[in-house]
């Protein structure tokens, strides 16, 4: 596997796709993560944090507004329909980083689908990404 700073200057990642789908068990530290990545979004534009709160908006018309970005989808399962799924899986524009159990739709294959799984050290959690089939 290889290891790579991505284009936006994110964080380390695995991910080699434009769709990136992460997945684990309850409880695992997935919305963790992604509130550890809504706080860049703080000093990098280019990342789009959405999750449960944003639940009434417009999710597709937002996406289709949207170009070059890393864009971060937490409860995935609640949030994106079948159009919006369909939309996603087909764009070119953007990047994502989808956190749900659910990939219909998003053309999903071992190369993205990636489980997040954490270890609790003393006082320290550590979280790492490993492929998930």
């Amino acid at each position: 596997m290889r290891r790579f700073m991505n284009r936006y200057g994110l964080f380390p990642t695995y991910f080699s796709n434009n769709i990136t789908i992460l997945t684990g068990l309850s409880a695992a530290g997935k919305t963790a993560a992604f509130s550890f990545i809504r706080e860049c979004m703080a000093i990098n534009p280019q990342i789009v944090c959405l999750n449960y709160l944003d639940y009434q908006k417009d999710i597709k018309e937002m996406l289709t507004q949207m170009k070059n970005k890393m864009i971060v989808i937490d409860n995935a399962d609640i949030l994106l329909d079948d159009e919006t799924r369909k939309f996603i899986s087909l764009d070119e524009n953007n990047k994502y980083l989808i956190i749900g159990r659910n990939p219909k739709n998003l053309f999903t294959t071992k190369d993205n689908l990636f489980e997040l799984v954490s270890n609790k050290n003393e006082d320290v959690t550590e979280f790492w990404i490993q492929p998930y089939l």
